[in-house]
């Protein structure tokens, strides 16, 4: 059976690449385009694995990561958090929430599949 993946972004382009190159590589992909969205599918869908934008309407990715990672149900699933903000100060606010990776944007597409095979071979 193959793996679920939850990609949120609010940018089209970024979504629609990530999942072609993740179903190439046999994964499920299922999208949201804003943080309400992201954290309701989550919770409906229990992904194996989320990429979440950090930067998205409605609830931003830091507080999506901190839903799911504070509550025992989706606390195992590894979030990858994606975002244009570089500052250090940002790498520490994802990693008080819990996310187990930190990518920033502009990234090389076959990095971020390479990270998530390996989150999702253990």
């Amino acid at each position: 059976m193959s793996k679920k993946i939850l990609i949120a972004d609010d940018e089209t382009d970024i979504v629609e690449t990530l999942q072609f190159m993740l179903e190439v590589e046999g994964f499920e992909c299922l999208t949201a385009y804003n943080g309400e969205d992201a954290l309701n599918l989550a919770k409906r869908e229990m992904p194996d694995l989320l990429i979440l934008d950090v930067m998205m309407p409605k609830i931003n990715g830091y507080k999506v990561c901190r839903l799911l990672k504070f509550d025992a149900k989706y606390k195992n699933i590894p979030i990858l958090m994606v975002t244009a903000r570089s500052q250090e100060e940002d790498k520490m606010i994802g990693e008080e929430t819990g996310a187990d990776e930190y990518i920033t944007k502009p990234f090389e597409i076959n990095d971020v599949v390479e990270k998530v095979k390996k989150y999702l071979e253990q």
